[in-house]
């Protein structure tokens, strides 16, 4: 086995219209172990997508039919997926066209393997970093919006029941491990009947 070879695990999914390239590029990633599905349209990788997941997508700019950029928009129902662009074009608004499209890199062609391998390599690793950062984001605001809403139901809680928030939150867990559910949901739970219970004191 070839020690220089990368993790074959690392799917790419390349489409360019142009089979000289596709094929030149394709061999070279493979040689470097890459798993490689070369594509000769947007429709052919569009197939391909409804049966498996790459890890990331190059995409050639201009083809007949779709083009790559339009074929950008339809990755966007693959969360996380990174893709970047090639092409012959490098005019500025083709540019920030394909960043206003999500893109983590640009080649101007002619591209060779050695340009290519480092993009697909920075490329995946900033999507990786992004993928996480979103994740943190995602946790971090459940965590605030139970930490509000327990808050609150612990407010309730007190002022109602005329007990300590000590004893309210007390109370509030208790009741959570009883029906085995998150604290945040009780809490939910708690302050949605109160709403309701005040709406119908108002009528």
């Amino acid at each position: 086995m070839n020690q220089g070879k990368r993790n074959p695990q690392c799917k790419v999914l390349l489409v360019d219209d142009d089979r000289l390239v596709l094929a030149t590029l394709s061999s070279g990633l493979e040689e470097a172990g890459y798993a490689v599905q070369a594509c000769a349209s947007a429709e052919e990788a569009r197939r391909v997508l409804g049966l498996e997941r790459p890890d990331i997508a190059v995409l050639d700019v201009r083809m007949p039919g779709q083009s790559g950029l339009e074929l950008a928009k339809q990755l966007q129902e693959h969360p996380g997926l990174p893709f970047i662009f090639l092409t012959a074009y490098g005019d500025e608004d083709i540019v920030r066209e394909a960043i206003a499209h999500g893109a983590l890199g640009y080649l101007v062609k002619p591209v060779d393997i050695h340009q290519l391998i480092p993009a697909i390599e920075a490329a995946v690793a900033r999507a990786a970093d992004l993928w996480d950062l979103r994740n943190t984001e995602r946790q971090l605001q459940t965590a605030l919006n139970e930490n509000r809403e327990v808050s609150m139901a612990v407010g309730l809680l007190v002022e109602r029941r005329r007990i300590s928030r000590q004893q309210a939150f007390d109370a509030l867990r208790a009741t959570a491990r009883t029906q085995r559910r998150k604290i945040g949901e009780v809490a939910e739970e708690i302050l949605s009947a109160a709403e309701l219970l005040n709406v119908g004191k108002q009528q």
